[in-house]
């Protein structure tokens, strides 16, 4: 057995697929076109879905850091360095 033969295994042949496809056309017949655009409606219905939940989801993450990066108004503090604060306590000669 072949390495080819080995991951092609139960994958279907273009005899299958046509026999698929007769199958596909004697199932649906005139309704064919109607099954088209529906299942297109469906795909470009969950992709819109997505793009929703990707900016939602952007939105947030854009949120949260400005939260991070901008301290609220009314929790501001003074924070003293070090520099500062031996310059202070020490008087000058």
């Amino acid at each position: 057995m072949t390495t080819l033969n080995t991951l092609a295994f139960g994958m279907p042949g273009w005899q299958e697929l046509l026999i698929l496809g007769v199958i596909g056309l004697l199932i649906f017949g005139k309704r064919l076109p109607e099954v088209g655009r529906s299942i297109g409606k469906g795909i470009v219905e969950f992709k819109k879905g997505l793009a929703g939940i990707d900016e939602e989801v952007e939105a947030a993450v854009q949120e949260k850091s400005k939260k991070n990066i901008e301290p609220e108004a009314g929790n501001t503090t003074t924070v003293e360095t070090h520099a500062e604060s031996t310059t202070k306590a020490e008087p000058s000669a």
